[in-house]
């Protein structure tokens, strides 16, 4: 649980920036941003003026608001038109996060406050929130931990010709009786997960609309990700990509599995998954280049041939090795083309190589790190090696 001095450090750090804008406050309604800063993700808003003490406004649970959160001001959220005189003043420049602002959302809010304009505040809180403080980085390492622990028992259900579903369930069944909360949280538009992904052989290789490597074929169209009723043959590559969360906070990690034989072409994909992970593990210190470090992913890619299999479906690739995670799966940094920002100490990245081969399956690893000025700190520490059963 967040409490009060490390909320107080992050509104801090937030009244920081509203003041470099020149804005008089920030008002949140995403969840995860309210959780961010207040410690407790009930229905509510958070308002936080730029010198002054923050303000929780709830809709529902008042009770466990006022029990869970790092802030002292929590009260009841006003009828309408009470809400501008729940602040300490009018504030005339208002920041919100206009990434995850309905358009309703933000029109209502206008109506509340018809005397402030909006300007949209998405970047510095998303840039705050990606540098983890060593509570949050705890809760990773414990998180990864603990997902490390499912992830060692594979081999014990994994039984050759069950379903990629059957597979599925069974590790989740392990993950959600280890305390794995399951919420995978995503800020982008249009992007959802459930838990993560087993997918095996050229079921696998199904491209879809989940902006990652690898999507999977799912079970319906309503349903175009993950798990199939296909079933996990011999000598076919079998990908388990999942993720462990533990207080809202995620790790991310992928391991290889197969039945009989490792084929020439998946060895020589995750050899080259490997070199890739490595390299930018070494490289993941504070000022190095995202937009740079991925493009040396791509040359390593590109010296062994296997350019137009990395990271997606031939001509459907993703433009990316590694996001950031957190309370949300996308966070930033990113190291992606075009994202020329510096690394940042404590920022957690989820590095993942990985090879879509037509014919055969998808191929590659994935663990999550913080950067530090000593490379990549591992948070998910398993052994990388492909296990054969």
């Amino acid at each position: 649980m967040i409490n009060r001095e490390e909320s107080a450090r992050r509104i801090k750090a937030l009244q920081g920036e509203l003041q470099q804008f020149e804005l008089d406050a920030a008002l949140l309604i995403h969840p995860m941003d309210i959780y961010y800063y207040s410690g407790t993700r009930q229905n509510s808003v958070l308002y936080v003026p730029a010198t002054r003490k923050p303000t929780l406004l709830v809709r529902k649970s008042l009770i466990r608001a006022r029990s869970e959160a790092g802030i002292e001001d929590v009260r009841p959220f006003p009828p309408s038109r009470e809400f501008q005189g729940q602040l300490p003043e009018v504030p005339g420049r208002v920041g919100m996060c206009f990434d995850v602002t309905p358009v309703q959302q933000l029109n209502f809010y206008k109506k509340l406050l018809p005397e402030s304009s909006f300007t949209d505040i998405s970047t510095p809180i998303r840039n705050l929130r990606s540098v983890k403080s060593e509570h949050e980085l705890e809760l990773m390492r414990k998180s990864g931990d603990a997902l490390c622990q499912i992830f060692a028992q594979i081999p014990e259900f994994m039984i050759p010709g069950m379903r990629e579903l059957d597979l599925a369930a069974e590790f989740e069944y392990l993950a959600r009786r280890g305390g794995n909360e399951g919420f995978i949280r995503m800020r982008a538009f249009n992007q959802e997960l459930f838990q993560g992904l087993a997918v095996s052989g050229d079921s696998a290789s199904h491209p879809g609309f989940f902006d990652g490597a690898v999507t999977g074929r799912g079970l319906s169209a309503a349903s175009p990700q993950g798990a199939s009723i296909a079933p996990i043959e011999a000598n076919h590559p079998v990908m388990m990509d999942y993720t462990g969360v533990l207080e809202g906070y995620i790790v991310d990690m992928t391991r290889m599995f197969v039945f009989g034989k490792v084929r020439p072409e998946v060895r020589k994909a995750f050899d080259a998954a490997l070199r890739i992970q490595d390299h930018l593990v070494k490289n993941l210190r504070p000022g190095q280049s995202c937009s740079q470090l991925f493009d040396q992913a791509c040359e390593i890619a590109r010296a062994q041939d296997l350019e137009e299999y990395f990271m997606g479906v031939p001509g459907e690739n993703a433009r990316f090795v590694g996001h950031g995670v957190g309370l949300e799966l996308d966070e930033m940094p990113v190291l992606a083309k075009g994202f020329d920002v510096p690394l940042l100490s404590g920022q957690t990245i989820a590095i993942e190589p990985k090879f879509v081969l037509p014919g055969i399956g998808v191929v590659g690893i994935e663990n999550t790190f913080a950067v530090s000025s000593q490379g990549g700190e591992r948070l998910t520490r398993h052994e990388d090696e492909i296990v054969v059963i």
